[in-house]
């Protein structure tokens, strides 16, 4: 039986009201972190020297982290506080005890929600950590020895049947975890570190974002897009946005929205495209921002997203990346400041100009017929960015992801589907037969029984459909299904096929995608 809050609010409803709160700007009535620290927290937590305070002192986390410490502190321990003081908390400890950029190099797709990321940890921290949670969890924080100790005893106190669940019961998993893991995450994740006191001293003003910021993006089932981003000020850390851009197929992306920025460095927004609330998380360093911007509703509905400042110098993306040998293209050089004359390197010439100005270039180009295939540095004046693809023939197509988690919904439940959404990647060899990439093609798409099983289940049939022009898989809908054996759900095993077509020739490559039960358990760090 799920305890029930004090304030009658369900943990899951609880963990989309938090995630709303990391996104939101504060308001200027709220309590001040100090006073909302004494006379909130202090009840559990005692003070200590300097103005510190039992065990929240001695960690730090992400704004998500500290989020889901504050969140727990509600659902677990019946604390009571209001949205807006937790909003003043989370932002004074991502700001006081955060961290710095390099910490959560490589780990960033936890906070960015590529929830299918194959994680690659040791097989230690994967078998005692990432059986139960992402590894990128654990290496989003910092403690001191004693507090990782603490963390293990909180959850043989907090889960007591931990030890007899898979990968815990076939090993002494409480001694190996104080003894073996304790050490480790201390030494790799410890609380003091010299880079994040270095970015307390040296990180930037907020008001360093407010301008114009010339972005490119690549959203699956969709394709690429660019344009314009505006931030203007609207109070301290936080800010006003406005995004004007478009497809390449022409269908604008636009709307309004604020962010706030924690840390110095850690982009939350709100941006309502056509309609739709869309989430920003992006790390925001100098003249440049990247991350993710994703749907609130639904996190697999993502896209990639990088800008720089105008005003800055940058070449950020050629859209499209590729050319074939022996034919003309128009592509796109997206950036800031771009002056001066394109150059795409051996072979590519540019026959024409179509367009120019500091945010992008529009080219007409032209692949020798003999030019060899493999990755050219495009350049503009003095200014180097992204490579462009040469090639003469497709080798052969990955399905990207390669490995997906889809979840069925709805069906008169509250649980959104979860869909799948793939890409087709081209790869080609170099004239010295090594492998490159070439880019993300058209393709037709379509799911087979992944196994003799998924066949005899009918799993193509009841586990949802793939739209053959976009690689958008939408599941089944949620409960039991009459028509199934045993009434069994639509859940299913299915390989994801992708077709490109490359001058006649049909190249497929092939993916894996499980069709399961909706995600019950949310939280901003999976």
């Amino acid at each position: 039986m799920k305890r029930k809050l004090r304030s009658g609010m369900s943990a899951s409803l609880l963990a989309v009201a938090a995630c709303l709160a990391l996104h939101s700007p504060h308001s200027l009535a709220a309590r001040d972190a100090q006073t909302i620290l004494k006379e909130t927290c202090q009840g559990c937590h005692t003070p200590e020297a300097d103005n510190a305070l039992s065990r929240i002192s001695h960690q730090r986390k992400t704004p998500e982290g500290w989020l889901m410490s504050i969140a727990r502190m509600q659902v677990m321990h019946g604390l009571q506080i209001s949205d807006e003081d937790r909003r003043t908390l989370v932002k004074y400890l991502a700001d006081t005890q955060g961290l710095a950029p390099s910490e959560t190099d490589g780990v960033r797709y936890a906070m960015e929600r590529r929830l299918n990321t194959v994680e690659q940890f040791d097989d230690q921290t994967s078998q005692m950590c990432g059986r139960c949670h992402s590894g990128a969890r654990v290496a989003l924080q910092r403690r001191p020895a004693q507090e990782w100790e603490r963390l293990v005893n909180f959850h043989l106190g907090q889960w007591p049947s931990l030890e007899y669940q898979a990968l815990s019961r076939d090993r002494d998993w409480f001694d190996i975890a104080r003894k073996e893991m304790v050490p480790l995450l201390a030494k790799r994740y410890p609380l003091d570190n010299p880079a994040w006191k270095k970015w307390l001293s040296t990180a930037p003003k907020s008001e360093a974002l407010v301008g114009d910021w010339s972005f490119s993006g690549h959203l699956p089932g969709k394709g690429e897009l660019a344009g314009v981003m505006s931030v203007t000020a609207d109070g301290s850390d936080t800010f006003k946005v406005s995004v004007k851009g478009q497809y390449a197929d022409g269908t604008p992306f636009n709307g309004d929205g604020s962010a706030i920025l924690y840390t110095g460095y850690e982009w939350r927004g709100n941006v309502t495209i056509d309609g739709v609330t869309m989430r920003q998380v992006f790390a925001a360093q100098g003249n440049a921002m990247q991350g993710r911007m994703f749907e609130a509703e639904h996190d697999e509905r993502g896209l990639d997203f990088v800008a720089a400042k105008q005003g800055s110098q940058r070449l950020l993306a050629v859209q499209p990346g590729y050319v074939k040998a022996g034919s003309e293209t128009e592509v796109t050089l997206i950036g800031s400041g771009l002056t001066g004359k394109p150059n795409f390197g051996k072979g590519v010439e540019v026959v024409e100009v179509v367009s120019q100005s500091p945010e992008q270039i529009k080219v007409k180009l032209k692949a020798a017929a003999n030019a060899q295939p493999g990755l050219r540095a495009v350049s503009v004046g003095t200014l180097k960015g992204p490579s462009l693809s040469v090639y003469n023939k497709i080798a052969s197509v990955k399905v990207i992801p390669e490995f997906s988690v889809a979840r069925i919904g709805e069906g008169g439940g509250s649980t959104p589907k979860v869909q799948g959404r793939f890409d087709a990647e081209a790869w080609g060899k170099g004239a010295d037969g090594k492998p490159y990439r070439i880019g993300v093609f058209p393709a037709q798409w379509k799911v087979e029984a992944f196994d003799d099983r998924a066949k005899e289940d009918e799993d193509v049939k009841f586990a949802g459909t793939m739209q053959a022009d976009t690689g958008v898989f939408t599941p089944g809908d949620a409960g039991p299904n009459p028509a199934r054996k045993m009434s069994t759900n639509n859940a299913g095993n299915l390989k994801v096929i992708a077709a490109v077509d490359d001058a006649g020739k049909s190249l497929t490559g092939e993916g894996h995608m499980i069709v399961t039960v909706q995600r019950w358990n949310n939280p901003p760090i999976p």
